[in-house]
């Protein structure tokens, strides 16, 4: 998996105060955890363009007062109303934890039902697996090419080596679906659908995971 670095500088202190500040002076209050102890530091909101505006998803090296810790970003929470950042957590990996995470799905080839009229409807955009740093891929290539009209892909049908995937096992990828019969209103139901279950997988997959449970992580909010 591709790694990307952030630096950070060490809180004074913790508390709604101090993280007003430091969101003043257009720094995001974050904490990295499921280590040793937890870090309480803040980075530059500019800083998080690089991981949070792309589909891509980052091993984070975070540098704070000389240390560098190997994390990965497990929640990040949005101002209700301008979508700054106000709060990011990190969960600190070691080589022989599992961790959680949402890898982006691609595709491959071409679809035989996409070919003969049919559509090509994509439900999943990110699937949730378990495994160690060192196995975690950039992402889940999977092959359409023997994708007829009614077949699909489920999560049960994925294998990875030294993965082990966590959404439904009966829950569908992609499949090829006809399109025949289908009215324009209809067919933008669906794909209004297919958009709501990407945003609802890849919220999930930046907001769920290993680590220490919510109520052990000490919020400042």
């Amino acid at each position: 998996m591709k790694t990307v670095s952030l630096s950070g500088s060490l809180r004074e202190n913790v508390g709604k105060k101090d993280a007003k500040k430091n969101r003043r002076e257009g720094k995001v209050p974050c904490v990295i955890y499921g280590g040793e102890k937890q870090i309480h530091f803040a980075i530059e909101e500019k800083s998080f363009k690089k991981i949070i505006f792309t589909p891509e998803v980052y091993l984070i090296n975070i540098k704070v007062d000389g240390k560098e810790y190997q994390t990965i970003l497990q929640d990040i929470q949005y101002h209700p109303v301008n979508d700054n950042i106000l709060h990011a957590d990190f969960l600190e990996i070691t080589p022989e934890k599992p961790v959680t995470i949402a890898v982006p799905v691609k595709f491959e080839g071409v679809a035989p039902g996409v070919l003969q009229g049919g559509r090509l409807v994509k439900k999943i955009r990110k699937l949730k697996v378990s495994g160690l740093a060192e196995d975690l891929p950039d992402f889940i290539m999977l092959s359409i090419d023997k994708l007829d009209i009614g077949i699909s892909i489920r999560v049960k049908d994925v294998v990875y080596k030294n993965l082990t995937f966590l959404d439904t096992p009966n829950a569908v990828i992609v499949a090829a679906k006809t399109a025949r019969g289908m009215s324009e209103e209809e067919l933008a139901e669906e794909e209004a659908a297919e958009a709501a279950a990407a945003a609802a997988a890849a919220e999930e997959g930046t907001e769920d995971g290993e680590g220490a449970p919510k109520e052990e992580k000490k919020r400042d909010e």
